[in-house]
């Protein structure tokens, strides 16, 4: 099963999840609603890890950096689309009241926020990490070069234009498989003989 884990002010239900659920088939992707505060979203996805048998995981922005920190102690294949990598660094932007687009239901970002972003922050990763990073450089919202940087080592595809929402992720669904069947994250297609 892969874990689909969305961005800051989204849903589970984001047409990022829906496209990759219609691929992967929605028994095989979960995508939580994750709650607002940084520390309760890496709690509920601990949790569901520890419940069910999750082989991959596709983080989007925020939840990029969410997979990212998850992976510092239990490692799985990861595919991150447009990562945010120091979302703090982004405070004067998104302090104060903010609403989740889907349901408009209402959440803070205050210090607390930021300082559990903060402790979350990862300086450096490790050799047992697989990460498939797809950059757009036409992102409005984050420095694609950040992200570049970041993971730099990894597979890292950069695309011309695009944006935060990363247009036409249905085009990156074939590499998106082939990158998870070779980390043995999803199974190999069934061939003839």
């Amino acid at each position: 099963m892969i874990l689909f884990i969305h961005g800051f002010g989204s849903c589970g239900w984001g047409e990022k999840s829906l496209t990759l659920r219609r691929h992967f088939g929605i028994a095989e992707l979960l995508a939580p609603d994750l709650p607002f505060h940084p520390q309760h979203a890496i709690d509920h996805l601990r949790d569901i890890t520890d419940r069910y048998r999750i082989r991959a995981l596709i983080g989007s922005s925020l939840g990029g950096f969410y997979a990212t920190h998850l992976n510092a102690t239990a490692p799985l294949p990861t595919v991150l689309i447009n990562p945010a990598v120091w979302p703090q660094a982004l405070r004067a932007e998104f302090a104060g009241p903010q609403r989740r687009w889907c349901d408009g239901a209402q959440y803070f970002v205050d210090d607390d926020y930021l300082a559990a972003l903060d402790r979350l922050q990862r300086d450096r990763l490790s050799e047992a990490e697989a990460y498939l990073v797809l950059l757009q450089q036409g992102d409005e919202v984050l420095d694609y070069r950040v992200a570049e940087s970041f993971y730099a080592g990894y597979d890292v595809i950069t695309s011309p234009g695009g944006s935060h929402r990363f247009d036409d992720l249905t085009s990156r669904l074939p590499a998106i498989t082939q990158w998870l069947q070779s980390k043995g994250a999803i199974p190999l297609p069934v061939t003839a003989d």
